[in-house]
């Protein structure tokens, strides 16, 4: 729910005004072309035939128009443009931690912003899967700007059902409604269990691209004692980071975590887009993940 006091909405609403401004810039000058070039339309309709031209596919020659004419005619079409966005958001406890100048939430929230701006600006439909261990809010696709918009105050504000992570009902939803092949980014710090079976099922119907956020924490910080409580969990501690045994047994659980999901992610044949939360002002810290997946895209050859 958003149950947000009168101090709390004019906050948010400025913040949504902030990502508009700073997503739009980011879309028209920095991105420009790079979603259409990455993102093609999801077929080919046919438009016509005609003759044949110097510099045309000989591929293309339509052999039945050809005999019955008795010169070469070629068949053109033109590419279905419009598309369908779907962003599976991560509202659990972990989202809103950590000691970066934006929580999690917050730098997702503005990658959204950036993809969901080409995306309409591209004339495509955006919509939204909230979730935490379960559905917590569908917005079915749209096309306006006011709409990508809602989407980013949802991102925002919108609260988890549960503090736990769990994308596995978000996936199934997404393969059960949308009929169409759609591009789904999964947007989530993957502290879940096993989500392999339903994000390859998920694959197999729609281009989907996990949106991974990657923390500060993920390195041991340059600290003695610092008390710690898992968002998830309630749990609390005390570590004392100066012990080498406990820095070493970190990185050790943050490397298995780290190959348990990319591994799930390589079986179900998912793209991955890394996405590292800021520790401080960076000037790249929401165009560069884009750019270089975009990039990463355009050379491998874009996926349909």
């Amino acid at each position: 729910m958003l149950d947000l006091g009168a101090e709390d909405l004019a906050e948010l609403l400025a913040e949504v005004r902030r990502i508009d401004v700073q997503s739009r810039h980011l879309v028209t000058d920095v991105m420009s072309g790079g979603y259409h070039s990455v993102f093609r339309g999801a077929g080919l309709e046919f438009e016509e035939v005609r003759e044949y031209a110097d510099g045309d596919d000989p591929r293309s020659v339509d052999w039945s128009v050809t005999a019955r004419m008795g010169r070469p005619f070629v068949r053109k079409y033109t590419e279905e443009r419009e598309r369908t966005v779907l962003f599976l958001f991560d509202l659990s406890g972990s989202v809103n931690g950590g000691f970066g100048i934006w929580s999690a939430r917050q730098t997702a929230a503005r990658v959204c912003a950036c993809l969901a701006l080409s995306a309409t600006r591209n004339g495509d439909k955006v919509g939204l899967i909230a979730f935490s261990d379960g559905v917590d809010l569908h917005v079915p696709p749209g096309k306006s700007f006011p709409h990508a918009l809602r989407i980013v105050r949802d991102c925002l504000a919108r609260r988890g059902a549960s503090p736990r992570t769990d994308p596995r009902p978000a996936l199934e939803l997404a393969t059960r409604t949308v009929r169409r092949r759609a591009i789904v980014f999964l947007v989530s710090d993957f502290l879940a269990g096993d989500l392999e079976p339903a994000l390859s099922l998920c694959a197999r119907r729609h281009d989907v691209i996990a949106v991974r956020l990657l923390y500060p924490e993920l390195a041991p910080p340059d600290a003695g004692l610092v008390r710690l409580r898992d968002p998830e969990t309630g749990v609390a501690r005390v570590v004392d980071w100066s012990r080498p045994t406990v820095r070493e047994a970190w990185r050790s659980r943050v490397a298995a975590f780290a190959a348990r999901t990319e591994r799930a992610l390589r079986r179900a044949k998912v793209d991955c887009m890394d996405v590292p939360v800021p520790r401080a002002p960076e000037g790249d810290h929401v165009a560069g993940p884009i750019l270089r997946f975009f990039r990463m895209r355009e050379l491998r050859g874009t996926k349909r």
